[in-house]
This record gives structure tokens, C-alpha cells and sequence, in this order.
């Protein structure tokens, strides 16, 4: 491949940097993709690439992968290859879930229930009138 791109000097060392780094990534969707191996060691620190992406992969999210393929003669194994990697990726399940704060949902709550109290005490402070609250806050303030 280093023929073909002609990369000479820093960038040919920063393709080898980059291919290692897919390189590692492959190994992780392998671990996370293959049902013998679930459960085992997921080599997330084999690479920055795979240190950064270690929630998006296997942790509480959805995995999506888009494969670039060429229909050029000259690029089919790389379009193979490609392919075959976004079908291990495909191979990932997670089971993401939404994080909810439990305190956010009793404050909501708590909040709720203390202006319909705050209502109810206007209104019988008032006399418990009908309708003479209509359009009236609870600052007393139309």
C-alpha cells in the first residue's frame, strides 16, 4: 500500500501509525463481535484510536459503522476488506439504556407537588372562591 500512495518520510509513518491503530480497532470489534470470545478481554489499550472509542463500542451506546467501498478493479480488496470489517462491527450488540437521574425525577415531582399545595393554600385564603383565581399566579399577581 505504501507503493501505491507513495508516501514518503512522515507520511509514510503516519499511514503506519494510522494502520496500526485500525489494526487495534479490528481486534477490539472482533472481541466484542464474536459470541466465543464475549465475556473475555477486550484490548481497548492497544491504541489511542481504541482508548477513545471504548464507550462508544462497548459501552451504553449504539454502534453504527459506515464502510467507504470503491467500484474501481484497482480498489476491490480494499472494498472487500472493508466490507468484512463493518460486518464484524455489525456482529457488536450492546444494550444501551437511557441514563436517567432518579433525584432529577423526585425534585420534578417534589416541584409539582408543592405548587399545587401553594395553589390550594391561595385558594383558601381567598375563600375558595370559583373562578376568582382564573388568570391569577401563584404570586397573587395576574
Amino acid at each position: 500500500r505504501n507503493k501505491r500512495t507513495a508516501a514518503v518520510g512522515g507520511r509514510m509513518r503516519e499511514g503506519i501509525n494510522i494502520n496500526c491503530g485500525l489494526l487495534a480497532l479490528g481486534n477490539v470489534i472482533s472481541a466484542l463481535g464474536d459470541e466465543s470470545k464475549r465475556g473475555g478481554h477486550v484490548p481497548y489499550r492497544e491504541s489511542k484510536l481504541t482508548r477513545l472509542l471504548q464507550d462508544s463500542l462497548g459501552g451504553n451506546s449504539r454502534t453504527l459503522m459506515i464502510a467507504c467501498c470503491s467500484s474501481a478493479d484497482a480498489n476491490m480488496e480494499e472494498s472487500l476488506n472493508s466490507l468484512k470489517y463493518a460486518n464484524r462491527a455489525r456482529n457488536i450488540r450492546n444494550k444501551p439504556v437511557i441514563n436517567r437521574d432518579p433525584e432529577a425525577g423526585q425534585l420534578a415531582s417534589m416541584r409539582e407537588e408543592i405548587a399545587a399545595l401553594r395553589e390550594q393554600i391561595l385558594r383558601q385564603q381567598l375563600g375558595q372562591v370559583p373562578g376568582l383565581l382564573e388568570g391569577v399566579g401563584l404570586d397573587g399577581v395576574a
